[in-house]
């Protein structure tokens, strides 16, 4: 049976470059195609994923896939005339601190636009990543068929897309829902933790926490997540389905930050639920930022670093008391493992060190 095809939608950002490599590293398809606004040659890209991206597998296309008439173009069957087999789509706005408009335009009207042309077009499988963050109780691993109400501004135009796909009976799709995704090239999921415990460890300060250790934050690493997307691309049975991918650790803040204290050698606390509670969380994100954007460009300029695309920016939205806990038995019951059952410190030292290699994490603040 011949390898498949497939079409990498926002495969310059993190879990598209991180898919690109693990589909040419283990020789699963017989061509790729990554499409996205940003070209490798300025995606900052590592050493590994530049090496995948110049093999002959793979072409580049660049589109900017709000327009639909880019859309189509990025979806054209290849040279040989054959329809492309999987399309995957890690594209979408996920930069924190934007207006609905803008997610409206950059998920819910880019998801449709790449579904209705893939439908148009005879893909066999679509794969639609989508957000964890659908449901915040504390008490209970959130199900995919639970209760639904997104407490993130990209999760709410997430769900919007789910809905969509439902009326969309001859696109055969799966949505796969990710809590926190961690590991080489991560600049928005656990990397701004990693940082400000850097900064805390130049600074020779304790690190304190809103709320408290038991806050669930799961997480999953992109090398699982880049399995995942292959694992229910190569079933029939997945057509149709949501499925979470989450490690097997149920991590909370407690967890992750003790990670973070054994790697950079800082010492934690927490202010607890009950002055959590009362505090603004826009000025509180704001003095976070104040405090940590001069000790962290003092070390960029000491390590001579003069541009980097991590910024140890945090959005308020990060702050927000709410549990993001994922049940991920309906994915494992078909057989699915993770690699990486949780993170480690050799997990996240990883992540630095690969930046510090790019000469873009300052080498002053590695663990």
């Amino acid at each position: 049976m011949s390898k498949p095809k497939v079409v990498i939608l926002g495969g310059c950002g993190f879990i598209g470059r991180n898919l690109v490599s693990y589909l040419v590293e283990n020789d699963l398809v017989s061509a790729i195609r990554v499409v996205d606004k940003v070209p490798p040659q300025v995606a900052w890209l590592n050493e590994t994923h530049a090496r995948a991206f110049s093999s002959d597998l793979v072409e580049f296309k660049s589109a900017n896939l709000i327009n639909p008439e880019s859309c189509k173009n990025a979806l054209q069957p290849a040279p040989n005339g054959a329809p492309w087999d999987i399309v995957v789509n890690c594209a979408g706005e996920t930069k924190l601190g934007q207006t609905d408009p803008v997610y409206e335009e950059g998920i819910l009207k880019l998801s449709l636009n790449c579904a209705k042309e893939a439908t148009q077009q005879g893909v066999k499988h679509f794969v639609e990543l989508s957000s964890g963050n659908m449901h915040s109780s504390d008490k209970v691993s959130h199900k995919e068929d639970g209760p639904v109400e997104p407490w993130t501004f990209v999760a709410k135009w997430k769900r919007q897309v789910e809905k969509q796909f439902v009326e969309m009976s001859e696109l055969p799709y799966t949505i796969l829902r990710l809590p926190v995704v961690y590991g080489p090239g991560d600049r928005n999921g656990l990397m701004p933790r990693i940082m400000a415990a850097a900064i805390y460890k130049r600074l020779g300060e304790v690190m304190k926490l809103l709320w408290n250790a038991e806050l669930r934050i799961n997480t999953v690493h992109v090398r699982d997540v880049c399995g995942a997307i292959w694992f229910v691309c190569n079933r029939d049975d997945t057509v149709g389905q949501i499925y979470n991918v989450v490690d097997d650790v149920d991590s909370t803040q407690g967890s992750i930050t003790n990670v973070l204290a054994e790697l950079f050698n800082v010492k934690v606390d927490y202010y607890g639920n009950l002055v959590s509670a009362v505090v603004d969380l826009v000025g509180a994100a704001d003095d976070a930022n104040d405090k940590h954007l001069a000790p962290w460009a003092e070390a960029c300029r000491d390590s001579g670093i003069q541009n980097t695309p991590l910024s140890p920016h945090m959005d308020s939205e990060l702050l927000l008391h709410k549990h993001l806990r994922l049940d991920g038995g309906k994915l494992k019951k078909l057989g699915f493992e993770v690699t990486v059952p949780q993170p480690t410190v050799e997990n996240f030292k990883e992540i630095v060190v690969d930046f510090v290699k790019m000469k873009v994490f300052p080498s002053s603040l590695a663990p």
